[in-house]
């Protein structure tokens, strides 16, 4: 299966609708995603969490899916409050909305230059364009991420979540061995939410739809 973000840049013709500004794009809503997510507004950072492509998982891809080492029960009933919490707090949580391609802004002809609220990431859906000083990944082959920063100029080196934390990229559960277990997602989603909320978000108004 093609992987759809990062992937190549599209032109900026593809563009279709309008474009969103937003402190955080998240992609993924499962486990991962919605704690993140949760995180970021107990922080009082907003964020919008979008599905992936590949919402039926396969492969390299479907190790989240999987039951981690404590429970399954127990990581039924961590989803089902985090869910009640986006519902109660009317978190952006977009089922219908899917990642299509995630790129650098000024590093595609997708938006070649800063523009929009100088924000650092262009996220293209279906419907539009999201931009970002932040995106957090819940799913990607990690080979496949390390080639992205490096396709960026990015000096990656042995630590690919620090060199992707530099550039307000975050990884929950990417490239582990084995499914994380609910406590560690709780703990990288915290991290994650620290690291965010160290780095706020360029002067631009959060959420504001733009034409593009």
């Amino acid at each position: 299966m093609s992987s759809p973000l990062p992937g190549p840049a599209a032109t900026r013709s593809d563009v279709r609708g309008s474009a969103e500004l937003t402190t955080t794009v998240v992609i993924g809503s499962g486990l991962p995603g919605l704690a993140v997510a949760s995180e970021l507004s107990r922080r009082g950072i907003e964020s919008i969490v979008v599905e992936c492509m590949d919402s039926v998982d396969t492969g390299q891809l479907s190790r989240a899916a999987m039951t981690d080492s404590v429970s399954l029960s127990e990581r039924n009933e961590l989803l089902r409050l985090l869910r009640g919490y986006a519902s109660s707090h009317s978190l952006d949580i977009r089922h219908s909305t899917v990642a299509e391609n995630l790129c650098v802004v000024g590093h595609s002809t997708l938006l070649p230059a800063p523009a929009l609220g100088s924000k650092k990431w262009a996220v293209q859906t279906g419907s539009g364009v999201l931009l970002a000083d932040h995106v957090v990944l819940t799913k990607y082959p990690q080979n496949q991420l390390r080639r992205f920063l490096l396709s960026i100029g990015l000096a990656v080196g042995n630590d690919l979540r620090a060199a992707a934390r530099a550039i307000g990229l975050h990884l929950v559960g990417v490239g582990e061995l084995l499914s994380p277990t609910t406590r560690e997602i709780v703990r990288q989603a915290k991290l994650v939410s620290t690291a965010i909320l160290q780095h706020p978000p360029s002067t631009a108004p959060a959420s504001r739809a733009l034409g593009v």
